[in-house]
């Protein structure tokens, strides 16, 4: 790995038959591996970006209720019919 971080590009064969190759990375590439996969997911059309650029500050969630107060809701619609 340390040709390729000269500079050089590295071939794998298999049989004589190129299978992967080691590179420098691309300049227009980030250096970050999540950058990259998501990046990668984008291309492949597996995840699309947002149509609307984000303000950086995340919406408030709304708050979830508890589970038995799921269940009591339940119960009490269920007692109505």
């Amino acid at each position: 790995m340390l040709l390729a971080a000269a500079g050089e590009t590295l071939l794998v064969t298999d049989r004589g038959r190129v299978v992967a190759e080691f590179s420098p990375p691309n300049e227009v590439r980030s250096r970050y591996p999540a950058d990259v996969f998501l990046a990668d997911l984008v291309w492949k059309v597996l995840l699309v970006p947002p149509a609307i650029p984000s303000t950086g500050t995340p919406p408030k969630a709304f708050p979830v209720p508890s589970l038995s107060d799921i269940f009591d809701e339940l119960r009490s619609d269920r007692h109505g019919r």
